[in-house]
């Protein structure tokens, strides 16, 4: 009865949903705009625009990946309660309501 119990903990269970090294709706939602942008226009300019943007998206799509995986997740959540709780308190801040002590 000394030995702990052993449960495998399989590393797919937790791993983030990434693509190409990125956030998975960030780089499809890149992805799919430089492409239309290079399909639809028909042009040499715009090809090399919409080629330039795809390659600068998924570079920096992977480097933001690669610091934090949630990161966009973690950015949602934080414009969702900005409302409820400010990043910091100020000491000049003037409180809408009293403070009960």
């Amino acid at each position: 009865m000394s030995n702990l119990r052993h449960t495998p903990f399989h590393r797919a269970l937790h791993r983030p949903h990434l693509i190409w090294g990125g956030d998975r709706r960030l780089m499809l939602t890149a992805l799919c705009v430089s492409i239309t942008l290079m399909i639809v226009s028909m042009n040499t300019v715009s090809f090399l625009i919409g080629l330039a943007i795809g390659l600068i998206s998924v570079y920096g799509l992977r480097k933001m990946a690669k610091s934090d995986p949630l990161m966009w997740q973690v950015y949602l959540r934080q414009v969702k309660y900005r409302g409820y709780y400010a990043p910091f308190s100020r000491p000049w801040r003037i409180a809408k309501t009293p403070r009960v002590y």
